[in-house]
């Protein structure tokens, strides 16, 4: 009897190969479902992130406005209009809010005066600042390693125009625009959105195509024709062999962009976005009745 007890007695046995490939292919679903959860989570922070830099900024440009009674200029220079290449002063406006983002030290080891490609401000002009880079951007120099980049451009102008005098943004040729200036509200105006710099960047120093850029291309048009998803790898237009040639803004964010507007609020704008109000969120005099759809 006891013999015929332990007979009976079911052992234990191992998975089969169908179990086996069964708990595979259920483990393989769980992770493929979670992995776009993880990475919509982490471009949600970088978004964030991106945010709270072009908020830093808006207020950087405040601070600057109460100490000097005019916005900063969107780029310093002799004369213009300004033309996309590393010859003449062409200091930034970011040059110019250096002491407002906690970045006294490299204020105080460029030299306004001999510009943004000369040899004694060629330690600052590589100098990397976090702030003035989005956390879905990997890029941080340009291709000769001689400048870091930005991602944060000024608001030049409503339309694809040279960088000029006579610009209707706020961020533009010698400028010195003051907040009664801005007929159309400060909520209503653009005052720095993101852009996606090129591998041959001139740089944050550098008020040029580099740091500004206008409402008069779609935003993220440029993207579009990025098929490897690559910033490097992002194809020129024609129209970038013309030194005199700006562009528009853009971002790694999908959908749209984010843009800091004269009031200092940060609101994301969609690729979508009807291409004359676009226009008109560029332009601080037209007086076109806003309103607050978008």
């Amino acid at each position: 009897m006891r013999r015929s007890h332990v007979l009976c007695t079911p052992g234990n046995r191992a998975f089969t190969l169908v179990e086996l490939l069964v708990v595979i292919a259920i483990i393989g679903v769980m992770v493929g479902l979670l992995l776009p959860a993880v990475q919509a989570a982490r471009e949600a922070a970088r978004r964030m992130l991106c945010s709270n830099n072009l908020a830093q900024l808006g207020l950087a440009t405040h601070n600057f406005e109460f100490a000097h009674e005019h916005l900063p200029s969107g780029v310093i220079n002799p004369d213009g209009p300004i033309r996309s290449e590393p010859a003449g002063q062409h200091v930034s406006y970011l040059v110019q809010l250096l002491r407002y983002v906690e970045q006294q030290g490299i204020a105080d080891n460029f030299d306004v005066t001999t510009g943004a490609y000369a040899e004694d401000n060629a330690a600052a002009r590589a100098m990397v600042i976090s702030t003035f880079l989005c956390p879905s951007s990997s890029a941080m120099m340009n291709d000769e390693v001689s400048a870091a980049l930005a991602n944060y451009a000024g608001c030049h102008h409503h339309e694809e125009a040279p960088i000029a005098a006579d610009n209707t943004g706020l961020l533009f040729f010698n400028s010195k625009v003051r907040y009664g200036e801005i007929y159309d509200g400060s909520s209503n105006t653009i005052l720095i959105g993101e852009m996606l710099p090129y591998a041959d960047s001139l740089g944050w120093v550098s008020g040029t195509r580099a740091t500004l850029r206008n409402t008069g291309t779609s935003i993220n048009e440029m993207k579009a024709l990025n098929v490897r998803g690559d910033w490097r790898a992002l194809p020129e237009p024609a129209e970038a062999a013309d030194p005199l040639w700006v562009g528009g803004f853009g971002s790694h964010h999908p959908g749209g962009a984010q843009f800091c507007f004269a009031d200092g609020s940060v609101r994301f704008l969609s690729e979508a976005l009807d291409p004359e109000f676009y226009q008109q969120l560029g332009h601080r005099a037209d007086g076109a009745m806003m309103g607050g759809n978008y």
